[in-house]
């Protein structure tokens, strides 16, 4: 929590709820802890905005010296509203079509493709261009099987065995391969599983001489529990830097950029989830707290059987006894659930409830199902002053795209 209690209720009464609201200080924080991974390497840190891609975020990674990767011509349109260049934009494309691809390559922004099909797709429409390939290795590693995007059950990647046939089409259409590029997966916290992968990937670069960059992915997790610890990274940065400067001994091009594709680390702790608490009912011998946090407004416990703290904030004195309770949204879904069966403070109706580190794949995964309105978003600056970075959707928002 970086805002107390009563800040929380004054948000709220400014700006509605539920309410995203992030800090600045902790998202500068960590955009610094990432840029300084690698001393004496030669790092480049791509924000991976899908975790969180408002435009005014984005200005901040971007002062911070950050570059970004877009996973669709829309997220390219929103970095280069934020002030991006094509020379910071990486497009890494997934069965994309040929107008996608154009989109990129019409801005001079790099593209990677991720099959043999889109290598080929992109060499007929850019032949002698400079392009970016990503690749499986076969090793994978996430939170929960639907973010493992590296290994033998994913849809990502050129496949490791395929190498020549990688070559031969680069051939054929006179492509220059730039870069090689892979994610394993999202959240991890043991290093060590971040050190399989890179090996992994290296041994493919050894058959590709001369590239200008090195993408090891993202993944870099937070502890969305208490018990967890942080990411270790002193330690991730010591075992990294001890491959790399072992393979750099041993490849041909000693400036090669290694890059880094940091998404949920560089946004999920500077982000909470603030809502409002209207019923709390017993069925049968389950204890219900009724909130405005429905799963529209954060799918990840529903979607992932993902966990955040949840913090209690009241007007009231605390009182009883801790309970064991089910915290659940709005929505007509029985899967509408933020947090099961937890033990948490006496809740009464009209309290606060403060889900935390929410500001990665929150209000960017946010829908309007059940025609509810999308929630605002509001920045804690460094000078603890707080604006409004997005309104909430009004009713107008929901019916604005339908012909009638």
């Amino acid at each position: 929590m970086f805002i107390d209690k009563k800040t929380a209720f004054e948000l709220i009464e400014t700006y509605g709820s539920p309410l995203y609201v992030y800090d600045e200080t902790i998202l500068r924080k960590r955009c610094n802890e990432l840029k300084n991974l690698l001393p004496g390497l030669n790092l480049q840190v791509n924000y991976s905005i899908k975790a969180n891609s408002n435009p005014h975020l984005l200005k901040i990674v971007l002062d911070e010296g950050l570059n970004v990767d877009a996973m669709s011509p829309g997220e390219i349109y929103v970095e280069e509203l934020a002030g991006f260049t094509p020379d910071r934009i990486f497009y890494i494309g997934n069965n994309v079509s040929a107008e996608e691809m154009k989109y990129a390559i019409d801005r001079d922004i790099l593209v990677s493709v991720d099959s043999l099909s889109q290598l080929e797709l992109y060499g007929k429409i850019n032949a002698g261009g400079r392009v970016a390939v990503r690749f499986n290795p076969g090793f994978g590693a996430g939170h929960h099987e639907k973010v493992v995007t590296a290994g033998k059950n994913t849809k990502f990647g050129v496949q490791a065995e395929f190498v020549d046939e990688v070559k031969t089409i680069l051939q054929k259409h006179a492509l220059r391969l730039v870069g090689i590029n892979q994610h394993i997966g999202s959240l991890f916290l043991d290093e060590d599983e971040y050190i399989n992968g890179v090996k992994g990937l290296l041994e493919i670069i050894k058959q590709f001489p001369g590239l200008e960059f090195i993408d090891f992915g993202g993944g870099f997790g937070v502890p969305y529990k208490k018990s967890e610890n942080r990411l270790d990274l002193l330690a991730l940065s010591e075992k990294l830097s001890a491959v790399l400067n072992e393979f750099l001994h041993e490849y041909d091009n000693k400036e090669v950029v290694f890059k880094i594709e940091p998404g949920r680390y560089i946004a999920a702790e500077c982000g909470i989830l603030l809502g409002q608490v209207y019923s709390i009912k017993q069925n049968y011998d389950k204890t219900y707290i009724g909130t405005d946090l429905g799963m529209n407004v954060l799918v990840r416990p529903s979607m992932y059987d993902s966990y955040h703290e949840v913090e209690v904030l009241s007007k009231k004195e605390p009182g009883g006894l801790a309970k064991q309770v089910t915290v659940v949204g709005n929505i007509c879904e029985t899967g509408d659930i933020m947090a099961k069966e937890r033990l948490l403070p006496e809740i009464h109706e009209g309290d606060i409830l403060a889900v935390l580190n929410a500001g990665a794949y929150g209000h960017v995964m946010s829908t309007n199902y059940n025609f509810r309105l999308r929630p605002a978003e509001v920045l804690i600056t460094e000078s603890g002053a707080h604006r409004l970075i997005r309104k909430r959707d009004s009713f107008e928002d929901l019916v604005r795209n339908y012909c009638v």
